[in-house]
Formats: structure tokens, C-alpha cells, sequence
């Protein structure tokens, strides 16, 4: 076992804690958070580690790839949310080895003991093989992810506006879009906002007519996990914001500027500037290491196959939750889904259990309340399947808004996006247009372009456009213009003239 075994002692206000039973809590998403509030009158002392010091509404990272609201009205301190309960102590780093046998995880490179430990590291993107797509097309998992899709549509739209060409422009203004689910759904309308509406008045020389937004999906609809008459709905409002669909297409290729889409028709070339990847989810690679330590079993996505109370079997005292585990304990068997509701609910059940286990009563049984799922579409039109009730337009749109504020952790930040969204109803604008991500802004200083998470650049001056960018317009120049590229031109205007 690699690393000294050493124990981060609590300096608790009650001594009594000192000794307490330990329980590790690994991830801070909502599964975790729950599960921490849970244990808060709970004898024992937990350590909550992240690999961030924030906890993440991921549900809306859209709107923060779109300029709707700002990272700190979907990301809060973990050490605001339960730094305050006297029995937790919130750590920053990354777990990379556990072994069961002697109670312990590898955290930041020594060995760290515990008496009970609650996996819940959620869940990231995939490419299906091709990590090298990841390059061309930012998921959108992390607060990172997101903002650097809002800097790439962003900088396509300022090129854009000093661009002489209308062909270029149009091409400037093309999005694509990976993936017809709930998020891609919901991306394609915030998009469409941002590009043919929140636009009009601030840039001068684009026409939104020109915008084209392409929403790719390998089904037969959006929204498939949904009642075809919901998913039909919001198809149907897709397309009236000017939304294009693709569906029974699969990316075969992908390279700045252009992605091929294998269809039953034959190959499609979509060309475009910006390329939005939100079709593939995989488990946190911590399943796999737990997996490899005690052999338990995983389904075909990688997930952790767990027991009625999320134990792995032959290890009750390690749980998993969330986006980690396949739960098939259900009334009708099937798999607990990915989604806020069921983490939340399973996070808080596992709290509850231990702190039953420690307390020596009884242990609750896990149910789970199905709340449905909904999907927003544009600024007062959504889609909501509520236990069989159906619900679209703006009576979808009241209850989808009222949900996310019912899950959002922290109170300040429900108050701030209840008021951007109003904002943004009423004005059709858009709160946080920052441009950030950008390289360094002083003169002859070299610095990497958006170093994280996408592969760097090699430090281009603040003249030129960003590193992805700069390669979509040279791949324009080349393949569409035919025009030189701006290596071969020596002028930076060249490309786009």
C-alpha cells in the first residue's frame, strides 16, 4: 500500500468525537452533501473530500454556458453548506487507491483510515472511444466545461461581427449539437436564445436569421426516456426557435470546423465553428479501482452494482450512490436513473442508515420517491413528466423552475437565479456575457489558451482568436473559402476576409 497511514484529526468542539467512528465521504455533489446532513446528529466524525472545494448544481450548466447566470449562482463552498456542523471536517484533494481489506483510501498520496466510507464521485463524460474529439467538442460536466463553451461561442460571435464575408459569418454562426437528451435539449434552446435573440440588439453586423443550430441524435426523437407526446412537444418548440434536427445519426468523424454524422441516407458534413458534445455519460473511474480491489461486480457502463442498502456486497461498511452505483432494488427493476432526485434520495438513506448502525437502531428501507423529469426549452417553455402527469409551455416552465430552486443547496443563490430568470423573461437578455478564458492580456507575454480542460494551445497573442477558434477558421479557409490559411498568409485578417 502505497503512502504512510495517518488520520486527519478533527478538532471538535466535543472531545467525544475525537474517538467517534469515522465516516469518509468521497465526492461533494448531491448524494454526498445529502448524506453529510444526514450524519449531522450522528456520533460520528466524517470527512467529506472533493476533488473541488464547491459543490456544483450541475442541472445548470447550460445556462452557464449560455450566459444566463454565472458560476457563483450554481456552485457553493462545501464549506458553506456543512463546514458548519460540528461533526465534519470538508478536505481538498483527490482519493486514487482503496483498500477495503484494511479500511483505508489513498488521498492525496498517504493512507487515510475509516470505519464507514460512502462513495459518491457522480459521473463525467465519454467519447465512445474518441477522447480526441474532446478537443473539438467541450461535454458539459464541470464548471470549466461550460465556460469554455460559453468562450467559444462567444468568440465566434465577435469574430463574426468583424467578418466581411457573409459566408464566413454564417458559418460562424453554425452550431452543433451531440446528443437529444434533457441536457442537449435544453442546450439547443439556451443556444438559440443566445444567438438569434440576446444578440440582436448588441451585435450589429450578424443577422440571427443566419444562425443555424443542428441538434444530432442517434434515436427517432428527443428526449426518448420521455412520453412521446412530451418528446414530440419539445421537438416541436425546438424547431420553432429555428432549432434543426439530425436524428438516427452517429458521429463518424470530427475535426475543427466539420463533423461527419453517419445517417441511414449516407454520410452528412455538417461544417460549423462551434461543436457542443452532451451524448455520452460514464461513471467516475473510482468504481473501476473498487471494482479492481474486491472484485465486486459492475454493469456494462462501469457502474457498481450494489445491495438494497447501496453496501457492496461483502463490504457493508462501504456505500455507493449516486451516478456511481447501479441500484436495481426498484419496484419494477430497473436501474435508479442518473438524475439529482434519486442521488439526493440515496445520499440522504445512507446517512440515515449509519447513523442508525452507529446509534444501534433500527435501520430504515430505502424507497424511492419517482418526482419524474422535465426538460426546459426556452425562456418560459418546458416539458415535465410528474408521475404520469404531463405538463408543457409555462405552466412545464413553472414547475421545472420551481424544482431546481427546490434542489439548489444554498438559499442565497436560489434568491439570485429566481431574479436573473425574471430578468431575463422580461428583457431577453442575458447576465453574464463575460468573455473570459482568453490568453494573457499583456503584451509579448506567451501564455496557454484555455490550458483546462481542453488541450492547450501554444500561447497565440490577444490579436488572434482563440486556439479552437483559429482552427475552425483555418479549416474554413481551406475547405470551404478556399482561401489561405493564416499560416500561409502571414496576416491574421486573412482568413476570414
Amino acid at each position: 500500500m502505497a503512502g504512510e497511514r495517518f488520520y486527519l484529526e478533527l478538532e471538535p468542539p466535543e472531545e467525544r468525537l475525537r474517538h467517534a467512528p469515522h465516516v469518509v465521504i468521497v465526492g461533494g455533489g448531491f448524494a454526498g452533501v445529502r448524506a453529510c446532513k444526514a450524519l449531522a446528529n450522528a456520533d460520528v466524525r466524517i470527512s467529506l473530500i472533493d476533488k473541488r472545494n464547491f459543490n456544483l448544481f450541475q442541472p445548470l450548466l447550460y445556462q452557464v454556458a449560455t450566459g444566463l447566470v454565472s458560476r457563483g449562482d450554481v456552485a457553493t463552498p462545501l464549506r458553506q453548506l456543512v463546514g458548519r456542523q460540528r461533526n465534519v471536517q470538508v478536505l481538498l484533494g483527490e482519493v486514487t487507491q482503496i483498500n477495503p481489506e484494511g479500511k483505508q483510501i489513498v488521498f492525496n498520496g498517504k493512507g487515510y483510515g475509516y470505519d464507514y466510507l460512502v462513495l459518491a464521485t457522480g459521473s463525467g463524460s465519454t467519447f465512445f472511444g474518441h477522447e480526441h474529439w474532446r478537443t473539438f467538442a467541450p461535454p458539459m460536466k464541470i464548471l470549466e466545461h461550460a465556460e469554455e463553451i460559453r468562450r467559444r461561442l462567444l468568440m465566434a460571435m465577435e469574430q463574426a461581427e468583424q467578418t466581411p464575408d457573409p459566408e464566413a459569418r454564417r458559418f460562424l454562426q453554425t452550431v452543433v449539437i451531440v446528443g437529444g437528451g434533457p441536457t442537449g435539449c435544453e442546450m439547443a434552446g439556451a443556444t438559440s436564445e443566445l444567438m438569434r435573440n440576446a444578440m440582436r440588439r448588441e451585435f450589429r453586423q450578424l443577422n440571427p436569421a443566419d444562425t443555424r443550430i443542428i441538434l444530432v441524435d442517434p434515436g427517432d426523437r428527443v428526449l426518448r426516456a420521455m412520453p412521446e407526446a412530451l418528446s414530440q412537444a419539445a421537438q416541436e418548440t425546438l424547431e420553432a426557435l429555428g432549432v434543426e434536427m439530425l436524428f438516427k445519426g452517429r458521429v463518424q468523424t470530427m475535426q475543427p470546423g466539420e463533423v461527419t454524422v453517419g445517417t441511414p441516407d449516407g454520410d452528412q458534413r455538417l461544417q460549423a465553428a462551434t461543436v457542443i458534445w452532451t451524448a455520452g455519460v460514464r461513471p467516475s473511474h473510482l468504481g473501476k479501482k473498487l471494482a479492481d480491489a474486491i472484485g465486486c461486480e459492475t454493469d456494462r457502463s462501469g457502474r457498481v452494482i450494489v445491495e438494497p442498502d447501496f453496501s457492496v456486497q461483502g463490504h457493508p461498511e462501504i456505500r455507493v450512490v449516486g451516478d456511481l452505483c447501479s441500484y436495481k432494488h426498484t419496484k419494477d427493476g430497473n436501474p435508479l436513473p442518473g438524475m439529482a432526485g434519486p442521488a439526493t434520495q440515496a445520499g440522504g438513506f445512507v446517512g440515515k442508515d449509519i447513523a442508525a448502525m452507529v446509534g444501534g437502531q433500527s435501520r430504515p428501507t430505502f424507497s424511492w420517491f419517482d418526482f419524474g423529469s422535465m426538460a426546459v426549452l426556452d425562456r418560459v417553455d418546458a416539458v415535465a413528466d410528474l408521475r404520469g402527469f404531463k405538463f408543457k409551455g409555462g405552466i412545464g416552465w413553472l414547475l421545472w423552475a420551481a424544482a431546481h430552486l427546490a434542489f439548489m443547496p444554498d438559499r442565497e443563490n436560489r434568491y439570485t437565479l429566481l431574479i436573473k430568470w425574471i430578468f431575463a423573461v422580461v428583457s431577453q437578455s442575458r447576465a453574464s456575457m463575460l468573455l473570459t478564458g482568453m490568453p494573457s492580456q499583456h503584451m509579448g507575454l506567451d501564455a496557454p489558451d484555455a490550458a483546462f480542460p481542453m488541450q492547450p494551445g501554444s500561447g497565440p497573442s490577444i490579436a488572434e482568436p482563440g486556439a479552437a477558434l483559429r482552427a475552425a477558421m483555418d479549416y474554413y479557409s481551406n475547405q470551404v473559402s478556399g482561401l489561405p490559411t493564416q499560416s500561409e498568409s502571414g496576416d491574421s485578417a486573412a482568413a476570414i476576409k
